[in-house]
């Protein structure tokens, strides 16, 4: 049977019962026999056979146990190694002038790209790595315009992109995702897209991203930035989306053993599961990549993961499958970025206040009392352990409850169900 056949789309009700029982949770501590039986793993089809299409016109907990099945049948095997690693001359990369316009760029060339634009790194730096494919997902392409928009405001004061389509036809500009007076003479820093997800072509890719080989080239390109540029590493800010949340991690690891410091700042959006990994071998992104690292969980029985991944983890209604007002886990996951997009806006940046809480039951037992920090863009940085806190199923999407700057908080994380419900 060849590597990719373990990998299928398989419905065992005993499985579903042993997470059921476990918490909802996806568990390392199962054993094998408790995910799949062998004549069930024989009979199943191949990865191949998952699209991202599919898997956004999917409900949401019917996808997400597919994907959980994938998951499980990775890890049995322990064969599965990551073999897809494009080139850094494929990954297209974008940057933007001080009046919005787009500059289209590879990742090879992003250095010698940059050195022509003036002022470039003298303020704060923000690297954009995405996920999922935009030009296959409309999803994928709404949030990664909002974040770019939200972006293109706080750093020059400018709403729409120039020389780009807003991939979002609905008429809400009166939300927090878009409405601020903000002008500036003067822009405030820099925005740089590495556009992973266009190169990420189907859902068997995905699983099989040689995320550290990718990383790597990231940070090797960052070593660059700072060293031929004159870029601190202080200024740098890594936000990435999905399996681009790893990505960031392997190229912060890089970056620190190049040159012996670290990165200031990795947000994740929704970090993916890891499916493929090399044996005895660090992949994935773990708080100590970067000063500090915050993890935004918005599909973490779905497309994303439930475990940590940073200093800091937000677990908005949840964990869960989904969010309010998401049809499908393709849609959940993007959440992260609408949310993080939302808290860039100028004037929002305090949207989204959550508590320090092991699980949404006791969130809500506590009527939302509690130690509080705000998720997103304005995260503190001595931040520790797990929050809670719900969302709005329609834009603007944080509830806007005043809250108290905190400490940290360390807590058990524990599940108190599957559920995408706001109740």
């Amino acid at each position: 049977m060849s590597p990719l056949s373990i990998f299928c789309l398989v419905a065992v009700l005993a499985t579903a019962t042993t997470v059921c029982a476990r918490g909802n949770s996806i568990r390392d501590n199962l054993k094998p026999t408790e995910w799949i039986s062998p004549r069930e793993l024989e009979n199943a089809p191949s990865v191949d056979e998952i699209t991202f299409e599919k898997l956004q016109e999917t409900p949401a907990e019917e996808a997400a146990e597919l994907v959980n099945q994938i998951y499980h049948l990775s890890q049995l095997s322990r064969k599965i190694e990551p073999s897809y690693a494009p080139s850094p001359s494929d990954i297209p990369v974008y940057t933007y002038t001080p009046t919005g316009q787009r500059v289209n760029t590879k990742l090879n060339q992003l250095v010698s790209t940059v050195q022509q634009q003036p002022h470039f790194g003298q303020q704060e730096v923000t690297i954009f790595i995405t996920g999922l494919p935009q030009q296959k997902l409309r999803d994928a392409a709404r949030a990664n315009q909002k974040l770019i928009q939200a972006y293109l405001q706080a750093y020059n004061g400018q709403v729409q992109v120039q020389g780009g389509q807003d991939a979002d036809s609905e008429q809400d500009t009166s939300s927090s995702e878009e409405s601020s007076n903000s002008k500036q003479t003067k822009p405030s820093g820099n925005l740089v897209v590495i556009d992973l997800g266009a190169v990420i072509r189907n859902f068997e890719e995905l699983v099989l991203l040689d995320i550290n080989r990718v990383g790597a080239a990231i940070g090797n390109t960052l070593v660059q930035l700072t060293s031929q540029t004159d870029v601190p590493q202080e200024v740098i800010y890594i936000v990435a989306q999905g399996i681009g949340a790893h990505v960031a991690g392997a190229a912060a690891r890089q970056y620190t053993r190049q040159t012996g410091n670290k990165l200031r700042r990795i947000t994740a959006m929704d970090p993916s599961k890891i499916f493929a990994r090399k044996p005895n071998t660090l992949v994935g992104l773990a708080r100590g990549n970067a000063d500090f690292v915050d993890a935004i969980h918005t599909s973490a029985y779905g497309l994303g993961s439930a475990a940590r991944a940073g200093d800091v983890d937000f677990y908005p209604n949840g964990p869960s499958v989904a969010m309010p007002g998401t049809d499908n886990i393709i849609e959940a996951s993007l959440r992260a970025t609408r949310y993080f997009a939302e808290t860039v806006r100028p004037g929002n940046d305090r949207n989204f206040p959550a508590v320090a809480a092991e699980s949404l039951q006791q969130y809500k037992n506590n009527n939302g009392n509690g130690r509080r920090a705000y998720m997103g863009i304005a995260a503190d940085y001595d931040l520790e352990g797990d929050y809670i806190l719900q969302v709005n199923a329609k834009s603007p999407f944080g509830k806007s409850a005043p809250a108290k700057k905190q400490n940290s908080y360390h807590g058990i994380h524990q599940t108190s169900g599957r559920s995408s419900s706001n109740n």
